[in-house]
């Protein structure tokens, strides 16, 4: 009999779930809102329908990040540094630094070939440090956020941008626009100052290669490309940089199961009930 094991990962901008068994079987991601447990639900009923598979078919449910103790569902819950480790082991097995760039906060975490966590630093919770600085920047400039990276890429003179509070930031890159500075220039001296503040934290874990950017950050093309630059190290970014702790959470759950089975023992599931939710 197959067994069928999922990881949700409830950000503090996306959720996300993964549904495993010798490989991925199905993926989701959608964006957080003030409701977590129904978004929770919502998520987990779109990948079961992925994945035609029913809620009983799921041997084990792990929860993770920012909202994890609002899934109801959920056997047990792990911390995203553990699942981000896990799922980057699984997918980079040469992986030695993690650098997960999310919404509201930004993390490094050292690991072994195992997956396991060796050492972690977190920025705090200041908007400059985080992806939410690109975001409040492409606002300022009118600039759809799928296209910062792309637009950061042209620049041949990435500006200087002084400011590192968000505010004052946004006020010098709007100032900087109205004076000529092109917008491609504007959006490289963006990255390159955020990639500065980033590799200055990542490099207190003493950067090992490989190197592997996850979280919203991992989509933006001007923003690795400007990490790179400042940790003078390749970056590698997954196919999908959203879903790793997701992913890490489904393999934690799988271990479990494993390790139960091995050692004889029972496995310990809470009552689950995915609640019925009303779609407005």
């Amino acid at each position: 009999m197959t067994s069928y094991f999922a990881g949700i990962d409830v950000g503090s901008t996306m959720t996300k779930a993964v549904i495993l068994n010798e490989g991925i079987v199905a993926s989701i991601i959608g964006p957080t809102g003030p409701e977590h447990r129904r978004l929770a639900n919502k998520v987990m009923e779109e990948a079961l329908s992925r994945a035609a598979l029913s809620f009983q078919a799921i041997t084990y449910i792990v929860s993770t990040g920012y909202g994890r103790i609002n899934v109801p569902f959920a056997d047990k819950q792990f911390t995203e540094i553990s699942c981000q480790a896990k799922g980057i082991a699984s997918l980079f097995p040469k992986a030695k630094t993690v650098i997960d760039i999310g919404g509201q906060d930004i993390k490094a975490i050292k690991i072994d070939a195992t997956g396991r966590t060796i050492d972690f630093v977190m920025n705090d919770k200041c908007a400059a440090g985080t992806g939410r600085f690109i975001e409040v920047i492409a606002d300022t400039l009118g600039v759809p956020l799928d296209k910062v990276g792309h637009i950061s890429l042209q620049s041949k003179n990435p500006a200087k941008i002084s400011n590192i509070c968000t505010i004052y930031a946004q006020q010098e890159v709007a100032a900087s626009l109205t004076e000529g500075v092109p917008l491609s220039d504007l959006l490289a001296g963006v990255h390159k100052s955020l990639a500065d503040r980033i590799s200055r934290m990542v490099n207190r874990l003493r950067v090992e290669e490989a190197v592997i950017v996850t979280g919203g950050g991992g989509k933006n093309k001007g923003l690795v490309k400007a990490l790179s630059e400042q940790l003078g190290r390749k970056v590698l970014v997954p196919e999908e940089p959203l879903i790793t702790g997701a992913l890490g959470a489904a393999l934690l759950g799988k271990e479990i199961v494993e390790k139960a089975k091995q050692n004889h023992t029972p496995l310990e599931t809470k009552e689950r009930i995915l609640e019925e939710i009303e779609i407005l």
